[in-house]
């Protein structure tokens, strides 16, 4: 059955990747599956917002309030991207959100007490995997896993 990312259902796949751009913005696809998915009642085991939606969310300057409520509504993508860009309190260069994205998608985990946790996480799920770094790479393989994935 191909998934309708207008609703959601993210107790059955998850949202794209947080790789996934709109309007050169990494983590803005993810962020709308998921705050379409909290007003369907079908965010599963996700959260929104998450500190990786904070992330896009401060870097505009939209609250998370703000953008549940219009992402709520029967909005496409491209609607919410145009929204996006007309209430951001923080408005973009190109250059700035191509930046943005880069440091976004290379972010490692934070402080020690964070890098140990993502450590564990991979021992007990993935010790023989050597490709997982970022936290991007850890959502895609937690996403992996979730829907039924083999290590």
């Amino acid at each position: 059955m191909p998934i309708n990312y207008a609703a959601p259902d993210l107790t059955q796949h998850p949202p794209r990747s947080a790789r996934a751009r709109l309007g050169g913005f990494v983590m803005l696809p993810r962020s709308i599956d998921k705050a379409r998915a909290k007003s369907a009642g079908t965010l599963g085991g996700y959260l929104f917002p998450n500190p990786m939606d904070n992330y896009f969310l401060e870097f505009v300057g939209i609250g998370a309030d703000a953008f549940q409520s219009f992402v709520s509504q029967p909005k496409t993508d491209t609607e919410i991207l145009a929204w996006v860009k007309a209430t951001a309190t923080r408005p973009r260069a190109d250059w700035e959100i191509t930046a943005w994205s880069a440091w976004l998608e290379n972010l490692a985990p934070g402080n020690v007490r964070r890098h140990r946790l993502f450590a564990d996480q991979l021992t007990e799920h993935a010790p023989d995997r050597d490709d997982i770094h970022t936290l991007m790479d850890r959502l895609d393989f937690d996403d992996y896993l979730t829907f039924g994935g083999k290590v």
